[in-house]
């Protein structure tokens, strides 16, 4: 949820053309994230919750690519990018940690 609410805070001030291009991209694949973690919690199943968390990591490695995009573009700082990216590489640690729990349970 923290993630989500930084790349609201940093899109802010993306190009006004952006709106309905990357900007809109980068907010709805970090949006998603927490939200098929979430949707798939609520769902009966092993297999309906690691499809949920698979396309929340999915999400995840669009975030990451739109990131990158939007610092090569000079929308955000490097350091900036490199705070962002870094907190997604984490909940990729730990998606990836509990995606692999849930499967060997």
């Amino acid at each position: 949820m923290q993630l989500v609410t930084s790349v609201y805070l940093e899109t802010k001030d993306f190009p006004k053309e952006e709106i309905y291009g990357l900007t809109s991209q980068i907010r709805r694949a970090a949006i998603s994230i927490p939200s098929n973690i979430s949707e798939g919690f609520g769902r009966k199943g092993k297999n309906d919750y690691l499809k949920f968390l698979n396309i929340a990591m999915s999400s995840l490695f669009e975030l990451q690519t739109q990131l990158e995009i939007s610092k090569n573009l000079l929308f955000i700082s490097e350091k900036t990018f490199d705070n962002l990216f870094q907190d997604s590489r984490e909940i990729e640690r730990m998606l990836s940690s509990y995606i692999n729990k849930i499967k060997d349970s």
